[in-house]
């Protein structure tokens, strides 16, 4: 059976994309936080079935919570960059993304007392327009950026863009999100809303069917705040936001558990020869 890749981005409910119209970076921490207890479920779950993941952490969750962090380390995961503040890199200048990279890199360096390889942009923000990015996470010493959905969609892709790894001019490795082509464009099977959309058994048969016909790795992803039903509510947000932010949180860690049953797992790092 093949082995593929588990991913965490690990981030708190309130720091997500969907809602970054309603709450300013400044409000972040008047809510209150659940990323640690949500996180240290999903290692629990992880340690249940002996498997290993790789967790593209936020620097402002590291600052808050560097505990955490050394215990996912010491667990035997990969960590990985995030971002600082999870401000998407297609809104960035390059000054300010050379700082957020470096700072969220350096800040996981000095907890876990290792080099952080890769990279994961806030909601797929790597775009066609924004591809000096990889020069500059060569020039902070990463090895690789998973960070482009080859999909449409009204938030992020590249729907054109290669659908396996490949190396960019600057030297970095891209990992794109998984997707299968069906009716002439790419689907998304990533996880993340997806997973949580689709019935279980609908997902487990594409990754079935990616698994069958493409010799690399199927990646996948969710967040800590997934497996929380009772997270606060952000009521501001638009209905839209709302309908994707919350639909079936009851029922994703029931079918993750099924999930890491169901296939073999490791970290990016180890499915695709970074160690």
């Amino acid at each position: 059976m093949k082995t593929h890749a588990l991913t965490i981005d690990v981030e708190d409910y309130f720091q997500v994309g969907a809602f970054e119209k309603n709450l300013l970076i400044s409000q972040w921490d008047t809510f209150p936080p659940r990323v640690e207890q949500n996180t240290e479920k999903l290692l629990s779950l992880f340690d249940e079935f002996n498997v290993k993941a790789t967790f593209f952490t936020l620097g402002w969750v590291a600052q808050r919570f560097p505990a955490l962090i050394k215990k996912i380390h010491q667990a035997g995961h990969e960590m990985a960059s995030h971002g600082m503040m999870h401000q998407r890199a297609s809104r960035q200048t390059q000054k300010e993304f050379k700082q957020d990279v470096a700072d969220s890199k350096q800040l996981l360096e000095d907890l876990i007392g290792e080099p952080i390889l890769g990279y994961r942009a806030p909601s797929f923000s790597v775009t066609k327009e924004n591809q000096w990015v990889y020069d500059i996470l060569a020039e902070q010493g990463y090895r690789y950026s998973s960070s482009v959905y080859p999909v449409a969609h009204d938030h992020y892709g590249i729907p054109d863009a290669p659908r396996s790894r490949y190396t960019t001019p600057s030297g970095i490795d891209e990992i794109p999100l998984s997707t299968l082509p069906m009716f002439g464009k790419n689907v998304p099977i990533s996880g993340g809303g997806y997973f949580r959309l689709y019935p279980y058994c609908l997902s487990q048969r594409l990754i079935k069917q990616f698994s069958k016909h493409n010799d690399f790795p199927y990646i996948f992803y969710l967040h800590p705040w997934e497996v929380d039903p009772e997270q606060p509510k952000i009521s501001e947000a638009s209905l839209k936001s709302r309908f994707r932010h919350y639909l079936n949180l009851t029922k994703t860690e029931g079918r993750l558990r099924r999930l890491i049953q169901d296939f073999e797992w490791s970290s990016m790092a180890q499915c695709y020869g970074y160690t």
